[in-house]
């Protein structure tokens, strides 16, 4: 049983995110022979102000 989390800045909207749930659980069932229904996709999301990377917050 694959379980994905995914961790994004928020705004994604609903469409893109049952996209990509699709996709990668298309690919854990095709690579891995997971049961599709016994894949799941988590989704994270994270205000730009909580993230920095290279010494810089990311909401600039």
């Amino acid at each position: 049983m694959p379980i994905i989390t995914v961790d994004l800045f928020e705004g994604r909207s609903r469409e893109q995110r049952e996209a990509f749930a699709k996709a990668v659980t298309e690919a854990a069932v095709q690579t891995l022979k997971a049961p599709l229904d016994h894949t799941w996709v988590i989704f994270r999301d994270h205000k730009k102000t909580n993230w920095a990377m290279g010494g810089s917050l990311c909401d600039k």
